[in-house]
């Protein structure tokens, strides 16, 4: 499937279609969230699809690290000339991963992060968007203003949690805060180390927070640890490991989420989420 052949420098096209944007966030710092996007951007490739990392973390991103590159270009290179640029453009500052992840990264400074303003998140979402069949969001800490707009746009909202009482706590206020803004029909609940020691067990978690079912990462500190080290995912080089097995099935959970929806039309699916209460409440 190549939406680029069809699609406007927008990332428009008649149908409506257009690549699917999944965000990964998280009330506080340290549960996961880049080692997660990353692997689960390769994990994607292995389906024979385009797929996009955009590192959203504007102060602190990781992602080249975690994938051991060395961007020449990050999104503060596109803003000067968001304005003007299409997709073609665009292309240039993406840096290739070997597994054929194109990644934009974050910028190499947190100062610099201010010059990322809304009408460059919205333009380069957009393009990235018209050129893939999933853009993997990986998100700083909490909500600040450019993680809620990446909300906004996004299909899919990957919320990580782990089993630490802090963690819960901040989660479950996030988690309000979606509500309140309308995106709990689009916001999904992933408990990573889900096998750690605690006194909250991961099966718990879904109703301490709300949710009926919740996709569960077990517990591999070591490896982890090592594969961000490295800058190697460990879908790659460690892909028999029980935590490289729950990525590869959330993939294959999007994959024929995104097959089944295909039969659908997803006209004006962005109003539809935004006024998601008021459909609700006529429905």
């Amino acid at each position: 499937m190549n939406h680029a052949d069809t699609m406007n420098d927008e990332g428009q096209t008649g149908g409506g279609k257009r690549g699917e944007m999944i965000v990964v966030c998280g009330a506080k710092g340290g549960i996961g969230k880049t080692a997660m996007a990353v692997n689960l951007a390769v994990a994607l490739t292995k389906k024979n699809i385009h797929i996009g990392l955009l590192d959203g973390d504007l102060q602190f991103g990781d992602v080249a690290l975690a994938l051991d590159l060395h961007p020449t270009f990050t999104i503060k290179d596109v803003a000067p000339d968001i304005e003007t640029m299409d997709r073609y453009a665009l292309a240039g500052f993406l840096i290739h991963h070997s597994s054929g992840v194109k990644a934009l990264a974050a910028p190499d400074r947190p100062e610099f992060a201010d010059l990322i303003k809304p009408s460059v998140i919205e333009r380069v979402c957009d393009l990235m968007l018209a050129q893939l069949d999933y853009l993997i969001v990986d998100t700083g800490a909490g909500l600040p203003e450019s993680t809620l707009q990446f909300i906004e746009k996004a299909d899919q909202i990957f919320v990580v949690t782990t089993l630490e009482m802090t963690a819960i706590k901040n989660t479950k206020l996030m988690l309000d805060t979606l509500e309140l803004l309308g995106y709990r029909d689009k916001t999904q609940l992933v408990v990573n180390r889900a096998t750690m020691e605690s006194v909250i067990k991961a099966p718990d978690v879904p109703e301490i927070l709300g949710f009926e079912s919740a996709m569960y990462i077990p517990n591999e500190p070591q490896l982890v640890a090592q594969s961000l080290n490295v800058g190697i995912p460990f879908v790659s080089n460690q892909a028999k490991s029980e935590v490289a097995k729950a990525i590869f099935k959330m993939a294959e959970q999007l994959i024929s989420r995104r097959e089944i929806s295909v039969f659908k039309p997803r006209h004006g699916s962005f109003l539809q989420q935004l006024f998601h209460k008021t459909s609700k409440s006529t429905t």
